[in-house]
């Protein structure tokens, strides 16, 4: 009779030594003693870095239809480098928001 005390007594150790293992492995999983820094993306590809160009400027004495084409020219020049900055300001806000959202 006593010989099954101290299995049930022998059992009830191991099953309270494995729960408390589970615990102290569950709960040590969660610390680091290394602080982790998140790391900010960089720029997608160097078109976006680049500076725009300066828009052309008329002679003098130009006629009227190197006037027309130097205005075509600056928009066309205009809206290729508004594409770029706004495609920058979006792509850096959607990084902005992926990049507070990680922190949390």
């Amino acid at each position: 009779m006593t010989n099954h005390k101290d299995q049930g007594i022998v059992s009830s150790m191991i099953v309270t030594i494995i729960v408390l293992m589970i615990i102290v492995a569950s709960c040590s999983g969660c610390s680091t003693a290394v602080p982790v820094t998140a790391k900010f993306p960089d720029a997608p590809g160097k078109g976006s870095m680049e500076r725009c160009p300066d828009l052309k400027k008329l002679e003098n004495g130009v006629k009227l239809s190197g006037v027309a084409e130097t205005i075509t020219i600056n928009y066309s020049t205009y809206y290729e480098c508004a594409v770029k900055a706004d495609t920058w300001q979006d792509w850096y806000q959607i990084q902005k928001n992926i990049y507070e959202k990680a922190g949390k």
